[in-house]
């Protein structure tokens, strides 16, 4: 497809998969600022995290995530990139709109499919409308007009754009899209030398029960190892995967990535990887996935085939911080959800999404609730901070 724009006619081509892309085109606009060999601001977006998830099945057929990547050309040079996918339900995406799929459907619509610009199964803030430098107003702008282009054309209900920047949302809702904001918990580095400086930060109370908890997690009867880039092997895979597949069909019903996924990882991403993990008489009994970024730390995944008292505190919080601390990381996002987060130094932040509607009837009722949302997110943002555990002091400022 064409899109005319100010100054300039920009082509917009649809992929059925990365190999249809070159790498280098597309990681010009995903992460131009690891160019120089350095560490892109979060892996999600590279080509080889993206095609990871396809090459390994993880998305594709069968999956309900149909790619529909985009990609923005000018005078032969690829301008923008966006992941972006045809969805056949809400799974996976950890901003969900059921009800809204629930609502259209009694209205007589049919929901389903959808299009959601999204890094699958990865509730990670980060940029979605990806351009190369010097091209950010054009770029987006072609990447939006592409993408509602393809739902009319199609006849879709839906064009959603999850976990995108702040910067994004605000020129997505001056292009005429809706802006949705919800929460997560995020850690922040107020320059700590050490974990130890971090508590000191905390109220007393909060700082004896983080001690308590880590005595009893690393009580559990065997050492606790962090690996990345050569020192993963194969066989911590082999752990992980069962400590996944157990989370997995706890909190899902089956598991989103597949096997192949993490023998990928293997091949392409364990440099970008962090894993830790819990051995115990000679086994792996607990893991945490962390993958990492140039300022931040994300916590993805956690799972264990024995239960050990605080050991999911220790692997999934205080070892991610205490990482971030002795690397000087800025933060530390560790996934969607979770109240109970607080307490251990994680404070609630907004996270912010973009929505188009087809229908202009249904467009109007959404506008309506999402107005009354963002106000009820950012209330609770602001009384959950006040409960956080640092010190008063520090919590005003």
């Amino acid at each position: 497809m064409s899109i005319a724009m100010p100054d300039r006619t920009i082509e917009i081509s649809v992929l059925g998969s990365l190999t249809e892309i070159d790498a280098r085109d597309w990681d010009a606009c995903a992460c131009p600022e690891a160019a120089d060999g350095g560490r892109p601001i979060d892996p999600f977006t590279t080509w080889r995290f993206l095609r990871a998830l396809e090459a390994s099945g993880s998305v594709g057929a069968g999956t309900g995530w149909s790619p529909r990547y985009l990609a923005a050309r000018s005078e032969g040079q690829t301008i923008a990139v966006a992941p972006l996918y045809a969805k056949g339900h809400s799974q996976g995406e950890y901003i969900f709109d059921h009800n809204w799929a629930h609502a259209y459907d009694q209205a007589g619509g049919r929901y389903y499919p959808k299009l959601q610009m999204a890094v699958p199964f990865t509730p990670a803030t980060g940029r979605r409308l990806l351009t190369r430098p010097g091209f950010d107003a054009t770029g987006q702008a072609s990447l939006v007009q592409g993408a509602v282009q393809l739902a009319s054309e199609n006849r879709l209900s839906s064009l959603h754009v999850t976990f995108c920047t702040g910067t994004e949302a605000e020129a997505g809702e001056a292009m005429g899209l809706m802006h949705r904001i919800s929460e997560q918990f995020h850690w922040v580095n107020r320059g700590y030398s050490d974990f130890e400086a971090f508590l000191d930060d905390l109220s007393s109370r909060k700082r004896k029960t983080i001690r308590r908890e880590r005595r009893l997690a690393n009580a559990f009867g065997g050492l606790i190892v962090e690996l990345t880039g050569d020192a993963i092997e194969p066989q911590h895979w082999d752990a992980f995967w069962r400590f996944y597949q157990d989370t997995g069909a706890r909190k899902w019903g089956t598991p989103y990535l597949t096997r192949a996924f993490f023998d990928e990882v293997q091949d392409s991403l364990r440099d970008d990887a962090l894993l830790v993990l819990a051995e115990r008489e000679g086994r792996y009994v607990a893991g945490a996935l962390n993958f990492i970024g140039r300022e931040t730390l994300f916590g993805r995944y956690w799972g264990c085939v024995e239960d050990h008292p605080c050991l999911h505190f220790e692997l999934c919080y205080y070892r991610a911080i205490d990482y971030a601390i002795r690397h000087r990381m800025m933060r530390v996002e560790a996934g969607a959800q979770g109240a109970h987060k607080l307490a251990r130094g994680y404070l609630p932040v907004q996270c912010h999404s973009l929505h188009w509607i087809a229908d202009e009837g249904f467009r109007e009722a959404v506008a309506r609730y999402l107005d009354a949302e963002r106000a009820a997110v950012s209330d609770e943002i602001e009384v959950m901070t006040g409960y956080g555990p640092f010190k008063k002091v520090l919590a005003e400022e």
